[in-house]
């Protein structure tokens, strides 16, 4: 039986779903434990089909976790599926600049692109989530950090 090939960069569809506003898990190892952690993440948005970018808190331990160790994954479940997206990650900015808030600029590179949902099954119904802020206040901040995380 051949091998299948395992994708080193992220599919049109996958790149075009990281355009949208996503849960997605991110995947680090601790850096005072090696102790593998997972944190839930939304400003997430796919650059390009070997780039993800993300941001999170400047004081999060995923940025130390990140400087002590730049291998994360990603789980992104959607189109029907679960996908791994291992990579490099490197910190662009210790703090953005346009946002309100003290948030680190990350960005991975893509190594490899797992299909990790299990043999004879698909996701029916994607994750959701509901801000429980400010629904305007939390739209415009949105907005800010997307550009800025883009730039």
């Amino acid at each position: 039986m051949a091998k299948r090939e395992i994708p080193v960069q992220l599919s049109m569809e996958l790149f075009e779903y990281l355009q949208g506003e996503k849960l997605v898990l991110l995947g680090t190892v601790d850096a005072e434990t090696n102790a593998p952690g997972v944190t839930a993440i939304s400003w997430v948005k796919g650059v390009d089909e070997k780039r993800i970018r993300f941001t999170v808190t400047n004081n999060s331990r995923i940025v130390a976790n990140i400087k002590g160790n730049p291998q994360v994954v990603l789980t992104v479940f959607g189109l029907g599926s679960v996908y791994s997206i291992n990579g490099k990650a490197v910190i662009l900015e210790d703090r953005m600049e346009g946002v309100p808030l003290k948030l680190a600029k990350i960005e991975v590179v893509v190594d490899h692109v797992f299909e990790s949902m299990f043999w004879g099954a698909k996701i029916v119904q994607e994750p959701e989530y509901e801000k429980t802020t400010n629904a305007d206040k939390a739209k415009e901040l949105d907005l800010q950090v997307y550009e800025a995380l883009m730039k």
